[in-house]
């Protein structure tokens, strides 16, 4: 789960789905459990909100039953200044039957208090309440919620049927509102020989960032022999790769070193999709988000030029070497792709022309950094 953006407002990760799938199908169970044998009741669901929780629940509930979905409206009167309250979608003789209303939220009460008037007055059986969260500091009503899944503090709340100005609705978890992000945190990517560390360099000093590469810190680990290192060192001693989550775990001490930065420029992590979501998970938890994956673009034929050019005084043999240079652009792009994937998804994928001086790509970067 990540920090999403709805309209203006930022939500940080609250519950999980597979928590709200344990409290739907324990609600189910316990108003099982508590009807006569053979009962038939009538589920009434509110909408808009609770269409998820209400589908859900129907298809936990253990036994015959039948469902309808209503709507509180208002409509004038005879006079402008008469409001008369009703239901819309409700056309079933209720008459001697059970009705249980399912809601996705209680707060303050008031609409509830409305419909809970409405279908008293039809004659019914019993009457009960099912509710999927509830905000007990803020109700004021004295009406019986008969089965609360679970109590929750009074904030702002999207997602599972919940919306903020229309949406947020199709999330499957429970996002609550939060603070804008104060970091402003990017994934650089660039080929090799596309000036990705020069870059680095630059953005850290103009925009007071963190630049954290995972190379160098691996390298910081492994010399100063910590914990971390000592494990990501076994796994290299022995030809494995090292885990997604030793080099999260890594990545996690130095985010939390930095935590007064301006924002972090990730160098080297993520590269793969598995890591990508990793890294969102992490970053969701301090309130905190990747805004952007920037990735330099230069024709590979060009930085094929520029590194066999460098490879005269680099001291680097696989600068030399055109075959094996063009094996890391095949690698490179092979993980960009994947990468590209992930953050288009998000909105977040900018592609950079990195043809041109060090103080124009320096620009184009800057100009999508600060509308970020």
């Amino acid at each position: 789960m990540k920090i999403i953006k709805l309209h203006d407002l930022y939500f940080s990760p609250f519950i999980e789905k597979d928590e709200i799938a344990a409290i739907v199908k324990n609600l189910a169970w316990q108003v099982k459990d508590d009807l006569p044998e053979n009962e038939i009741p009538i589920f009434v669901g509110i909408l808009n909100g609770c269409f998820l929780f209400a589908a859900d629940f129907i298809r936990a509930y253990q036994g015959n039953c039948e469902v309808s979905f209503v709507k509180l409206a208002s409509y004038a009167g005879t006079k402008s200044t008469d409001e008369v309250k009703h239901l819309v979608g409700i056309n079933e003789d209720l008459t001697g039957r059970t009705v249980i209303i399912l809601e996705d939220i209680i707060d303050t009460g008031s609409t509830l208090q409305e419909i809970y008037n409405i279908f008293r007055n039809k004659n019914v059986k019993e009457l009960k309440v099912v509710t999927l969260f509830f905000k007990p500091d803020v109700f004021k009503k004295e009406l019986p919620i008969n089965y609360i899944g679970k109590s929750i503090e009074d904030k702002f709340i999207v997602g599972y049927g919940l919306d903020y100005n229309g949406l947020g609705r199709n999330y499957p978890a429970i996002y609550q509102l939060t603070n804008k992000p104060k970091m402003k945190n990017i994934v650089l990517f660039g080929p090799p020989g596309a000036g990705k560390g020069t870059q680095a360099i630059v953005l850290k000093e103009k925009y007071n960032l963190v630049h954290i590469s995972t190379g160098d810190v691996f390298r910081f680990n492994i010399k100063n022999e910590t914990e971390l290192g000592k494990l990501a060192k076994s796994y290299i001693d022995a030809g494995d790769l090292v885990p997604d989550e030793v080099t999260i775990d890594m990545l996690k001490d130095e985010v939390e070193k930095n935590s007064d930065a301006s924002g972090i420029i990730f160098d080297g992590f993520p590269r793969t999709a598995s890591q990508a979501t990793a890294l969102d998970e992490f970053l969701a938890e301090k309130g905190l988000q990747i805004d952007a994956m920037i990735a330099l673009e230069v024709p590979e034929d060009l930085l094929v030029e520029r590194i066999l050019e460098r490879g005269k005084t680099s001291g680097r043999s696989d600068d030399t070497d055109e075959e094996k240079i063009r094996n890391r652009f095949n690698e490179y792009n092979t993980k960009t792709a994947v990468l590209k994937d992930f953050y288009e998804a998000q909105n977040k994928y900018f592609g950079i022309n990195g043809v041109g001086t060090i103080e124009d790509i320096t620009h184009r970067i800057s100009t999508v950094f600060e509308t970020l």
